[in-house]
C-alpha cells in the first residue's frame, strides 16, 4: 500500500524511532486492509484517503472512506486465542496496541478515522497527505 511506505519514509525522515514507525506501519496497514475489504468490498474503483501528520509530539494518521458506517472504537476487546478460535478478526486488537488514540467518526456520509500515537521529540508540525 502507497500509504504506508509514505508513512515509513516521513516518519524516518521525521526521526521516529524504528519501533514507533513499525507499530504505526502495522496499525494503518491494518485499517487499510479492513477499509477495501470490507468498507469499499474490494472494488478498485472506489478509493479512501490517508493523511500523516506530525504535530509537536504526536503522529496522527485519518483514515477517510465512503463505505457502510462501521465503527471500530465499539468493537469489544478480544480475549487470548483458543485453539478452536476461527482465524481473522485481531486486525482491531493489533492496531490498538500500536497507537494510543483511536477516534471514530461518520460526517456526510464519509468514515473518518483517527489514530494518534505519542512520539515524543522536537517540536515542529510537517504533515503528508
Amino acid at each position: 500500500m502507497r500509504a504506508v511506505e509514505a508513512l515509513e519514509q516521513f516518519a524516518r525522515a521525521q526521526g521516529v524511532p524504528e519501533k514507533i514507525i513499525f507499530g504505526l506501519m502495522l496499525a494503518l496497514e491494518e485499517c487499510g486492509s479492513n477499509i477495501v475489504n470490507h468498507g469499499l468490498r474490494r472494488d478498485a474503483l472506489r478509493k479512501f484517503q490517508v493523511t500523516i501528520e506530525l504535530t509537536h509530539d504526536t503522529f496522527v494518521i485519518e483514515l477517510r472512506d465512503r463505505g457502510p458506517a462501521f465503527d471500530p472504537t465499539k468493537a469489544a476487546e478480544r480475549e487470548q486465542p483458543k485453539e478452536e478460535d476461527a482465524p481473522g478478526g485481531w486486525g482491531i486488537q493489533l492496531v490498538r496496541r500500536n497507537i494510543d488514540e483511536m477516534q471514530y467518526t461518520r460526517v456526510d456520509g464519509e468514515n473518518i478515522l483517527r489514530l494518534a500515537k505519542r512520539v515524543g521529540g522536537p517540536d515542529h508540525s510537517p504533515s503528508v497527505s
